[in-house]
C-alpha cells in the first residue's frame, strides 16, 4: 500500500495529490476572477471585449466579451473538476494572455508597483503559465476526464 508520502512527493505528475491541488487551486481562482464579468451581462462583455477590438481583432466586442468571461467562469470550473482540461486550459491560457499583454499593456509587472488597485501583468501571467501545463500536461487522474470514452 502506498502512502501519503508517495502520492505527494514521489508519484508520477498524474498521481500526484500536490499537482490535483495546483488544479483545483487554479480553477477556484480563475472562477473568483471571473464570475462578477459572467454575471455582469452584455454591458461588461462590451468593456470587456473592446479589448481584441483594439488589437485589430474582428467581431462584436460583446462576442469577445462574453467568450473571455466564459473562460473565465465556466472553463475554470472546468479546470478544476478536470473536464475537458486541455480545452479549457487553453480557452483560460490564451485570455490571460490578451489580458496581459494587451488589456494592462501600460500596467507595470508587479501588483506591487500598480498605480491602481489590481492593475499588473503579474495575475494574468501566474493564470497563463499555471494554465499552460494544464493544457499540455492534462489533468492527471483524478479528474473526470478519466470517465470519458478515450480516442485512439
Amino acid at each position: 500500500m502506498k502512502g501519503l508520502q508517495y502520492y505527494l512527493w514521489r508519484a508520477k505528475p498524474e498521481e500526484n495529490l500536490a499537482y490535483l491541488a495546483l488544479r483545483i487551486f487554479v480553477g477556484v481562482a480563475m472562477f473568483t476572477h471571473g464570475y462578477g464579468k459572467i454575471t455582469g451581462g452584455p454591458e461588461a462583455w462590451e468593456r470587456l471585449g473592446g479589448v481584441m477590438g483594439s488589437i485589430g481583432i474582428p467581431g462584436p466586442a460583446v462576442f469577445w466579451g462574453f467568450m473571455a468571461a466564459f473562460a473565465e467562469s465556466i472553463g475554470a470550473i472546468m479546470l478544476a473538476i478536470g473536464l475537458l482540461t486541455p480545452v479549457a486550459a487553453f480557452l483560460i491560457a490564451f485570455t490571460m494572455l490578451i489580458a496581459a499583454f494587451v488589456g494592462h499593456a501600460s500596467d507595470p509587472f508587479f501588483l506591487a508597483n500598480a498605480t491602481e488597485p489590481g492593475r499588473a501583468k503579474e495575475l494574468a501571467l501566474l493564470f497563463f503559465f499555471a494554465c499552460t501545463l494544464f493544457m499540455f500536461k492534462g489533468a492527471g487522474s483524478y479528474a473526470v476526464d478519466r470517465f470519458l470514452p478515450q480516442r485512439k
